[in-house]
């Protein structure tokens, strides 16, 4: 498994509250690079007016992946959901969808995240949950013809209406019908809702639907900073032969910089000993 931390694109305006690393963007990638991440989840407002080619050119010369083309810049800087009441936001973030899936294909990126992003159902009007299927489904379509996944992150009771835990991700995954819809499991969310964070994984493996993980502590800190033993879930992740990416979303304490180097400092010693 690799690791990974999550960064915005220089056109997000203000700072997303689970982003880390500090500076200017080219600044941001250099420091994942030294402080030894696998790759970067890049955090992405409005996916058309990045340049993907030599933005590619220096992810490769810094030894960096793209873990993720992550949405949520899109929802708390854009205020765009997919079920937005307004036709008109709902279908400019449809557009921003498709546009991450092709930034994503052209980075290399193996998957679209999809969090607060979808919206709620409460104010997603009339037949809401019909709608977002549908809504996925046409995406599925176009990240399945560019060879991208879209990973639908499972949310806590007091951010979301609409998948909570990995049992109603599953059910929307089936509902969509597409073998390039699955899940992201965020630990710091998984804490609240799972049983078991244990468990919660393996289901999710077992249905051949873990896309991508985020990792964060029970208080949203870096790992090691909270209750969860992130030692057992990069064991049953090992065990289980997930090769994907741990990326880090999580709250940028004591500040964006030293929060990713005491992520990757953590999650390290669990994989060295998992692995």
């Amino acid at each position: 498994m690799k690791l990974a931390v999550t960064t915005c694109t220089p056109e997000v305006p203000v700072p997303v509250p689970v982003a880390l690393l500090a500076g200017a963007f080219q600044e941001k990638l250099q420091k994942a690079a030294l402080l030894g991440f696998d790759g970067v989840e890049l955090m992405t407002l409005a996916p058309d007016s990045i340049d993907a080619a030599p933005l590619h050119i220096q992810l490769v010369a810094l030894g960096l992946g793209v873990a993720a083309i992550a949405t949520g810049a899109m929802s708390f800087a854009g205020k765009l959901t997919l079920l937005a009441t307004d036709p008109a936001v709902s279908a400019l973030a449809q557009a921003r969808l498709v546009q991450a899936i092709n930034l994503a294909a052209a980075l290399g990126a193996p998957v679209v995240t999809v969090g607060s992003f979808r919206g709620r159902l409460a104010t997603g009007g009339h037949n809401a949950y019909a709608r977002v299927v549908s809504i996925l489904h046409a995406a599925a379509i176009v990240a399945e013809r560019r060879g991208v996944r879209l990973a639908i992150e499972p949310l806590n009771r007091y951010e979301t209406d609409l998948v909570r835990d990995v049992e109603e991700g599953l059910a929307l995954c089936h509902a969509v019908g597409s073998h390039a819809v699955g899940l992201l499991i965020d630990t710091f969310h998984a804490n609240i809702e799972e049983p078991s964070l244990q468990e919660s994984f393996r289901r999710a493996i077992e249905r051949d639907r873990l896309f991508h993980v985020h990792i964060g502590d029970s208080n949203r800190l870096a790992p090691g900073l909270g209750h969860i033993n992130f030692a057992t879930i990069t064991q049953v992740l090992c065990d289980t032969g997930y090769t994907g990416y741990l990326s880090a979303e999580l709250l940028p304490q004591p500040d964006p910089d030293t929060a990713a180097a005491l992520t990757i400092r953590h999650m390290r010693e669990c994989r060295s000993r998992s692995c």
